[in-house]
């Protein structure tokens, strides 16, 4: 990551070098417009073109990326899934350009796998709860912006990698393909980007095949990403962008269940004869977004116009469980599915204004925005009946420059949402045998949402050297309706406690720059009358939401330093913990993450060679107690410490680029977090992936 990307360059930086450095030190998503990073009085995690190439030449895992780059963020969970990885221990809003790529009506925790990151020219992170973009941000905000056209002309660009496991290489064999080309011609801008990867089984320190559930091995990956833009005069501009994304999991393996209270890893072995896969390949299924883009830079004198549409098709195919059966009626399990569209369109206006000598930024305008999801059963039982949500709200954000060194913001929201379900019967679900769940007739009907949300936030920019800043922001969030609908126990839509949370998030840090050295600091607390989490019920044997209030604090801190123009060093530290506030008991592992600590070294010795050596450690975590037989439950388990340790290298050769990466360089043996804290079943207990090696190169011309 570059925190401060002025201390990367030379002390003397060339007029392409200083432009460059200027782009990344500006944010869109704090407020909704480009400003300078040094004026949001919240805390921005920028991840520039060169972090995110330095982590694909070890793994195309964003997930791996913003647990390294975010210090808020949780660890990786190693899978496809990020459930489980919370930031500052609530729900994030992933967008691709503003875009929503949740499905927060029935969150399946796979938002943050929808563009390959070839695509991505940086990646913006709001740190902590913000309704600015809408209901689902109440941990803070996820925003991949896309690769925009290049100068005249054209350049293209040619990536092909292969991949293995260094512990043990049978089977393990993978490969990255990639075709890039952008440019211009006249007013006319394109990008296009075509990727596709091909995962061999991975494996764990010892050589055995990682488990399957939520698993990469012998997964394909594919992402289709386009972009047109056409100036329509010097001030205004179309755009016109799509990306296609599916990814699938075809694997002849099964799963050997382990038990992580007693150590036990899940692994997978190749099936026997006679045996047959249960299922459809689990995986996103052609998922796309098309989204087209008017900006007029001088609608009248000093206002701009953006508007956006975009519609969305996701189609999200789970593993086959068991639990999903039901003997009576002839299932002996069940696979699901996510599918959501959506339609939306916003309109954002901003004006400049002089009022009395203070310079003032006003952003306001109307996001609109449809979203009709449901999770049915493979099979053709509904699991969780169709949700139309309607959603309106207006803005108003302000920016004011109250003198040379003082910013303050200020803004308010209104949001309106309706869900209308039609009349459903929950599922009979056994879990086994003897343990199976009632169903439940129940009448639908509308469900209501409004809420006004406020932000405000001031920085003071009293040197280079202290810049802090305090802020007080709300969010909005809807709860996961589909999981509260499957679970039903009473026989009116009316009756479920469906109530939206307001989540208050209070903040104070600094930004400090010492010649050399940079580094940032953040106190952070956040309440909410209402929290989700899950209690196991003994009698259906599934879990049940439940709804408390829930305070969660935290700290994170970071740091850059410059030796010299051929080495830097970094660190981040993420420590964030959290109650239920009603009983007095600490959150589990699906919100609170274990503290965390990264660092990376990076050796330049001349333009055309890098070094990257990242370090992650986990601290470790152990809130609950265990029951009278030493078992845990829920995402209640206890967390040990691990290291992990990435090496990249880069070498450029003419239009040559020579690059290789090598993860987990010293074969850990560990379960991540998630794997360690979870009792959801044993596909959860697996371990972290041993060594394993990429290399490849890129010819650009």
């Amino acid at each position: 990551m570059v925190l401060n990307p002025a201390l990367a360059q030379d002390s003397q930086p060339t007029e392409q070098e200083q432009a460059e450095q200027n782009l990344e030190r500006i944010t869109v998503t704090g407020s909704r417009i480009v400003e300078s990073f040094d004026e949001v009085p919240a805390s921005i995690t920028i991840i520039d073109r060169d972090t995110i190439e330095a982590n694909l030449r070890v793994s195309s895992e964003l997930q791996s990326l913003l647990a390294l780059a975010v210090p808020g963020m949780a660890p990786s969970t190693g899978s496809s899934s990020n459930f489980g990885q919370t930031l500052r221990g609530r729900n994030m809003l992933i967008m691709i350009d503003g875009v929503p790529q949740d499905t927060p009506l029935r969150n399946g925790a796979l938002g943050i796998r929808t563009l390959d990151p070839a695509s991505i020219e940086r990646i913006e992170v709001l740190n902590g709860a913000t309704s600015v973009w809408g209901n689902g941000a109440a941990g803070g905000v996820i925003n991949y912006i896309t690769k925009k056209p290049s100068g005249q002309g054209s350049t293209v660009s040619l990536t092909q990698a292969v991949k293995s496991s260094l512990v043990k290489t049978d089977d393990s064999l993978g490969y990255r393909t990639v075709v890039s080309v952008d440019g211009s011609e006249g007013a006319l801008g394109f990008v296009a980007t075509l990727a596709q990867e091909k995962y061999g089984v991975q494996r764990d320190a010892e050589g055995d095949i990682l488990g399957l559930q939520y698993g990469l091995s012998d997964s394909v990956q594919r992402d289709a990403f386009f972009k047109l833009s056409y100036d329509l005069s010097d001030s205004q501009y179309l755009q016109l962008t799509y990306n296609y994304y599916d990814s699938d999991q075809d694997a002849a393996y099964k799963d050997v269940p382990g038990n992580i209270d007693l150590g036990e890893k899940t692994y997978a072995v190749p099936l026997e004869e006679g045996d047959v896969q249960l299922g459809a390949p689990q995986g996103p299924e052609g998922n796309y977004n098309v989204m087209a883009k008017y900006h007029n830079d001088a609608l009248f004198t000093n206002t701009s116009l953006t508007v956006d549409a975009y519609q969305q098709k996701i189609d999200n195919v789970f593993f086959w469980s068991p639990t999903l059966g039901n003997p009576d009626a002839g299932y002996d399990g069940g696979q699901s599915a996510i599918l959501s569209e959506k339609q939306g369109f916003r309109s954002v206006f901003t004006s400049d204004v002089n009022i009395g000598g203070i310079y003032a930024t006003f952003i306001y305008g109307l996001d609109l925005l449809n979203d009709v999801t449901s999770q049915p059963l493979l099979d053709g039982r509904i699991w969780v009946p169709e949700m139309d949500m309607s959603s309106k709200a207006g803005f108003l954000q302000t920016k004011w420059e109250l003198a040379q060194d003082w910013t303050l913001k200020a803004g308010v929201r209104r949001e309106d949402i309706s869900v209308t379900v039609d009349d459903y019967e929950t599922l009979r679900l056994c879990r086994d045998a003897t343990t199976c769940s009632t169903p439940m007739q129940v009448s639908g009907g509308d469900m209501d949402y409004a809420a006004t949300t406020y932000n405000v936030g001031l920085r003071y920019r009293y040197s280079d050297a202290f810049s802090p800043f305090a802020s007080y922001s709300e969010g909005y969030e809807v709860p996961d309706l589909g999981l509260l609908l499957r679970t039903a126990t009473v026989s009116d839509l009316g009756l479920i406690e469906n109530e939206a949370s307001i989540i208050k998030n209070y903040e104070v840090g600094f930004s400090s720059q010492l010649n050399n050295l940079f580094f940032t600091g953040a106190l952070y607390r956040s309440t909410s009358d209402l929290g989700t989490r899950s209690v196991y019920d003994p009698e259906s044997g599934i879990y049940r939401p439940a709804r408390a209030p829930q305070k969660i604090w935290g700290f994170e801190a970071t740091a850059e330093y410059t030796l010299n123009d051929q080495w830097s060093l970094q660190a981040a530290y993420g420590y964030t913990e959290g109650k239920d506030t009603q009983n007095d008991t600490y959150l589990g592992a699906r919100q609170i993450s274990a503290p965390k600590l990264t660092s990376a070294v990076n050796y330049s010795p001349s333009q055309d060679l890098d070094v990257n050596l990242n370090w992650l450690h986990v601290f470790s975590r152990d809130r609950f107690d265990a029951n009278e037989q030493g078992f845990y439950s829920g995402d209640q388990g206890p967390i040990d410490s691990y290291d992990v340790v990435n090496l990249s290298v880069r070498y450029q050769l003419n239009n040559w680029e020579l690059f290789g990466g090598i993860e987990n360089l010293f074969n850990a043996d560990y379960f991540p977090a998630r794997s360690q804290a979870l009792r959801y079943g044993t596909g959860y207990s697996v371990k972290g992936v041993g060594a394993t090696v990429s290399l490849g190169a890129t010819y650009r011309f």
